[in-house]
């Protein structure tokens, strides 16, 4: 029987839940509790969580569930992720994370409306399913994953549409780190408006 996720976000997908080290983009080195929902349309072909895609295998978990669950952690910053997590309603669930103190982070691809209340928003767009140009003036983080060559200009594109303040990073998609890397290092001492972004938590065995 397909599951009914209420409108109000009270109850959402949880694939899983973790308290780790972030590992990449602006924030990287913080602590943080990680809520991984659970359903994406996007359908990147190098997604390292492609688990994550069908709602339907993750439970229908309380909000306030997750809440108490992220409190127990000394680090007060949530990252929201998927999947992709703005399928849901995410009112409900940052307003009652930040009446306890916590900060609300999330990692979208930008392809569904804006809800919720942040602290910071990192827009990752994908081909696949762009980011609505409603979303991009908000992003506080614009982190393009490079595959090939041809993502440099395609990343200029959405530099374009943040706001002068939004950080911009370039990422080497971690499949071909080794060959992608090297053209990042030289594009962004090219054109250093642009840092790099790289998965530390791979390096570090973490999740």
């Amino acid at each position: 029987m397909k599951q009914e996720i209420p409108e109000d976000g009270t109850l959402l997908p949880l694939m899983e839940e973790f308290y780790t080290i972030q590992g990449e983009g602006f924030n990287t080195g913080k602590a943080a509790y990680f809520i991984r929902l659970g359903g994406c349309d996007v359908g990147c072909h190098w997604c390292d969580v492609k688990e994550s895609w069908n709602a339907e295998m993750h439970p229908l978990t309380p909000a306030d569930v997750i809440v108490e669950n992220a409190d127990k952690f000394p680090g007060k910053a949530v990252v929201i992720t998927g999947g992709e997590p703005l399928i849901y309603n995410l009112d409900y669930l940052t307003n009652k994370l930040k009446e306890r103190g916590i900060l609300t982070f999330i990692e979208t691809s930008g392809a569904y409306p804006l809800s919720g209340n942040w602290d910071w928003i990192c827009l990752s767009p994908k081909k696949f399913k762009a980011p609505r140009p409603d979303i991009t003036p908000f992003a506080h983080e614009l982190k393009v994953i490079v595959f090939n060559k041809s993502d440099f200009k395609w990343a200029e594109e959405y530099a374009a549409m943040v706001s002068p303040t939004c950080k911009l990073y370039l990422q080497p998609e971690w499949s071909k780190s080794t060959e992608i890397t090297p053209l990042i290092i030289e594009y962004v001492m090219a054109n250093p408006k642009w840092e790099i972004s790289l998965q530390t938590h791979k390096f570090l065995n973490i999740p």
